[in-house]
């Protein structure tokens, strides 16, 4: 996410046409396509809508996170299909209109996965790190497929959760921060998170 002054455009109005979602009685429905499309191609993360919601209702706000994992990790698995079985014809219409992935950042992307295979999953799924790149490509490469589910279910989990969580416990102040700073925190707290599991991981 970025401050609202920064948008401006068709990607401005899609970012209002998701957060209208909120103030319609189809806000938890809207949630659930929101985060199953972010998983493969649609531009916008389901954060905006969720705390939204969060904050409009905060006494379901661990449900609404429910909703958004359940349906991004399975958002992720049809992202992983899609890879599987039909980049050839995902391929031009995926560089076309999901921005800022070439060719040459995807192929990198199995770079990653031969170093880091769970955690470079893992760290897509908790970070501002396009998920559809992870979940598309893992597919392209046969990456194992349980690793796969496991690492999206942690991480979407630990997102959403995370962030509803905040919100329930401090309404809209913590709400205002997290809009303002998503990109930032999210990268700092996987970061940290993904240091401490590594260290662990060494001392073990």
């Amino acid at each position: 996410m970025t401050e609202t002054g920064k948008r401006s455009g068709p990607v401005r109005r899609l970012y209002d046409w998701v957060l209208h979602w909120a103030e319609t009685p189809y806000g938890g429905p809207a949630l659930f396509v929101l985060a199953l499309a972010e998983s493969s191609f649609f531009p916008i993360p389901p954060d905006p809508l969720l705390i939204a919601l969060c904050l409009g209702a905060a006494s379901k706000s661990l449900r609404f996170a429910l909703i958004a994992t359940s349906a991004s990790v399975l958002g992720g698995m049809i992202g992983y299909g899609i890879g599987a079985g039909a980049w050839d014809l995902a391929e031009p219409w995926f560089y076309q209109y999901v921005p800022g992935v070439s060719p040459e950042a995807f192929e990198q992307v199995q770079v990653q996965y031969d170093r880091w295979d769970f955690w470079a999953i893992f760290f897509a799924g908790l970070t501002p790190i396009p998920y559809k790149v992870f979940t598309l490509s893992a597919g392209v490469f046969s990456i194992n497929f349980g690793i796969f589910v496991v690492a999206s279910v942690l991480s979407r989990s630990l997102r959403f959760f995370v962030l509803a969580g905040l919100i329930f416990k401090f309404g809209r102040p913590i709400a205002s921060f997290i809009d303002r700073y998503f990109n930032l925190l999210a990268w700092i707290f996987g970061i940290l998170l993904l240091s401490g599991f590594l260290v662990i991981e060494l001392l073990l």
